[in-house]
């Protein structure tokens, strides 16, 4: 989150930027809320809904990135959505999986899930290639609100819920290792 928000602030007006951000928080939200009456709440629907949302754009602004981009920085992207979207992933596919999905349909909307954000680097590589730096860094917010709606409606209560004592230290260390993984891009 820390690195789709905080360059976006220094090359777009801070309020707009802002703006933005909560724009993505609120659409995320919105949309969850639209998932969780469709499925029910537990059906692992808003996780999913979770990592389309924020993955779109985050993935538009990774295909961007890479255009010129040094391995490093390509690396330490890479890396830090991999690594946020992983824990999301694994409990949606188990909340599906224990709300009588079968394992092959799950395994399918999230294979599918996985192939919409490939082809969306892919076509902010290509289609994006010319935006200014303004309207990527506006990409870039709206992506980090989604972030940070999916933590505090998807993620965070879910691990309270799982282990509420390590629960803040596996925070913590999320935070620390997105800091890692921001600082070697720097």
């Amino acid at each position: 989150m820390l690195e789709l928000i905080e360059p976006a602030t220094r090359k777009a007006s801070l309020v707009l930027a802002l703006g933005v951000v909560l724009a993505g928080a609120a659409v995320f939200s919105l949309l969850d809320w639209l998932v969780k009456e469709r499925f029910t709440g537990d059906s692992g629907g808003g996780l999913l809904a979770a990592i389309t949302i924020d993955g779109i754009p985050e993935n538009l602004a990774l295909g961007v990135a890479l255009i010129g981009a040094d391995p490093m920085s390509v690396a330490a992207l890479s890396g830090s959505i991999l690594l946020s979207n992983l824990p999301e992933a694994a409990g949606g596919a188990r909340q599906m999986i224990s709300n009588k999905r079968s394992k092959g349909q799950v395994f399918l909307l999230w294979t599918a899930t996985a192939l919409l954000l490939s082809i969306a680097a892919i076509v902010g590589n290509l289609a994006l290639r010319g935006v200014s730096d303004d309207v990527l860094a506006y990409i870039r917010c709206f992506a980090g609100g989604a972030v940070v709606g999916s933590l505090a409606t998807e993620v965070f209560p879910l691990a309270f819920k799982e282990d509420d004592y390590f629960a803040g230290v596996a925070a913590a260390i999320g935070v620390v290792l997105a800091f890692l993984l921001n600082s070697l891009g720097s």
